[in-house]
């Protein structure tokens, strides 16, 4: 069982392994049942409910017919669930093929966390108000980009690495390094520092 496994290994690989709070509530499940496409879908259903009022003021606003809106509504929503679920099997066979560590996105979250919204404000707007064509196009791409973009660098290969580990299997087998070092803002400032020493002395 590659939770028991975990408690072999030392801090800083358990803590990659085991993920942040998001990747361990998938991870509480089975590894059959929380595998990278289902994941995908879970986001592609998230993504789509969010759709509802959009599609239902737009509807109200063109005189639509509720079963028309609510056919629409469900055809974008498969669409979105597969291109989910497809994009979380192309991560994990990527995953597998470059055999990098997962990267923990703690400390990326507000960058990542308004980014579905911008899309969702962004398709209501394409949808109800005279918005150029682009706006369109840039909203579903914001409001489907962050779950994929999770998958791809953190859950895929977290999930690679824990079922080798639950096949009895090295789980960094292949890999030329297993922590993705984490620039400190300390390091950053330091950075800044040395900067403008040299700037100074030119």
């Amino acid at each position: 069982m590659w939770r028991e496994a975990l408690e072999g290994l030392d801090d800083d690989h358990r803590i990659m392994l085991e993920g942040g709070s998001l990747s361990q509530l998938f991870l509480r499940y089975p590894l059959t049942i929380c595998h990278p496409v289902f994941v995908g879908i879970v986001y592609g259903i998230l993504a789509s409910l969010t759709l509802i009022v959009p599609f239902a003021y737009a509807g109200w606003l063109d005189s639509t017919a509720w079963e028309e809106v609510a056919y629409d509504w469900g055809t974008i929503s498969l669409i979105f669930c597969a291109m989910t679920a497809s994009l979380g099997g192309f991560s994990l066979l990527i995953s597998g093929m470059f055999k990098r560590p997962p990267v923990r996105l703690e400390n990326r979250r507000r960058y990542l966390f308004p980014v579905p919204f911008i899309g969702l404000l962004l398709l209501t707007w394409a949808m109800i108000g005279d918005a150029p064509d682009f706006v369109n196009s840039l909203g579903w791409f914001l409001a489907i980009l962050p779950g994929p973009l999770y998958i791809h660098l953190s859950y895929a290969p977290r999930w690679r690495m824990l079922d080798r580990i639950d096949r009895g299997l090295d789980p960094f087998d292949g890999m030329k390094r297993t922590i993705v070092p984490e620039v400190s803002p300390e390091s950053d400032e330091l950075d800044d520092d040395d900067l403008d020493e040299v700037v100074a002395e030119a």
